[in-house]
């Protein structure tokens, strides 16, 4: 997540905005901010478990080891149309690599 705060103004620059989801609490959400993270400028939107409707509905979830419940990192760029243009699933710990993100970006400029 730093690593696409960081790049807010890249993104902004192919009209792209980062919304990022996760299946954590919003209490946990504000304690990755203050105590590790640090302030997000883009939303961090919620989809706690049990209920992960949205995670679930993306085929993130995961139901086995090492962490039932927990969701796999994954980036998902959504056109003007709302359909998905892009996806790359990533295996933990892995993060998103942000210019393979803006690569995929530019065809739909």
């Amino acid at each position: 997540m730093p690593a696409l705060e960081a790049a807010q103004a890249r993104f902004a620059a192919h009209n792209a905005q980062v919304v990022g989801i996760s299946v954590d609490s919003i209490p946990s959400h504000l304690g990755w901010q203050k105590h590790s993270i640090g302030k997000l400028s883009y939303p961090l939107c919620s989809d706690f478990y049990p209920h992960a409707q949205v995670i679930s509905r993306y085929g993130l979830l995961r139901e086995g080891p090492p962490v039932p419940g927990i969701s796999n990192r994954a980036v998902f760029i959504v056109d003007k149309q709302g359909k998905v243009a892009w996806k790359k699933v990533y295996d933990l710990p892995a993060v998103p690599d942000v210019n393979e993100i803006l690569e995929a970006l530019k065809p739909l400029a």
